[in-house]
């Protein structure tokens, strides 16, 4: 569904690049993990996937269309879910999705049930009235999941969709993800914890300063080894570094 075709982009002319000719496939339905130390160009490869940055040489197409032609067309088709938490604290779950969608150019018409999609597939009805301030940590991951998906995108960018929950509330998470990719939708998916790129992930692409060291199916790059293995064999790294 999605191809890169030799991206590179830099900050600065004096720093080196953090994206350094990066080609990758990423197949439609699929959860495809991206793994790489601090600094590797994740970041800056899903902003511009998400249209933050353009870079400086290279192409972007999916579904045969450029990038921009394709956005264009679906302007709410890529969501990112970042890590930081994205909501506004004081409002409610309620008004917090019925405000994202606000800004996503929903018409009005379609608001309440798009909404109400994402908070039946959060599973946030329970506390659909509740200041999002007030919520649990998992509860607060479900919502920045809920924002991400208010405009039905087609394409779901998770940065570390995780972070500082409990085993019960990640689990829930990724379940949720899985559901996601199984109705066709595509998943770019980022996390320092190895052992849920492999529950998940059907791909997997390890880079390292803005260069795709390793990519394709999840089981085929471990083999007999562990992920862990993998990563740190081509990076020197551990993940978590």
């Amino acid at each position: 569904m999605i191809r890169l075709d030799n991206l590179r982009y830099r900050y600065r002319p004096e720093e080196p690049p953090a994206l350094d000719g990066v080609s990758l496939d990423i197949a439609r339905g699929s959860i495809h993990g991206l793994l790489g130390p601090n600094g590797a160009g994740k970041t800056t490869l899903i902003s511009v996937l998400i249209g933050l940055l353009t870079p400086k040489e290279g192409r972007i197409t999916i579904d045969g269309e450029s990038l921009n032609e394709w956005r264009a067309a679906q302007p709410n088709a890529i969501a990112l879910v970042p890590q930081d938490y994205a909501f506004y604290p004081i409002l409610t779950v309620a008004e917090n999705l019925a405000f994202f969608a606000g800004a996503q150019g929903i018409p009005r018409q379609e608001r309440q049930r798009q909404c109400d999609r994402a908070l039946a597939f959060s599973r946030l009805e329970a506390v659909v009235n509740r200041r999002a301030g007030e919520l649990s940590g998992g509860l607060r991951r479900r919502l920045n999941l809920a924002i991400g998906l208010t405009g039905e995108p087609d394409v779901l960018l998770l940065d570390e969709p995780t972070v500082g929950v409990d085993s019960a509330s990640r689990r829930f998470l990724l379940e949720t993800i899985q559901q996601f990719a199984a109705t066709g939708k595509t998943v770019l998916y980022t996390s320092h914890y190895m052992e849920e790129v492999e529950a998940v992930c059907s791909d997997v692409t390890i880079i390292d300063h803005g260069k795709v060291l390793l990519t394709g199916p999840t089981a085929e790059v471990k083999g007999d080894r562990t992920l862990e293995q993998v990563f740190m064999e081509f990076t020197g790294h551990s993940l978590r570094d």
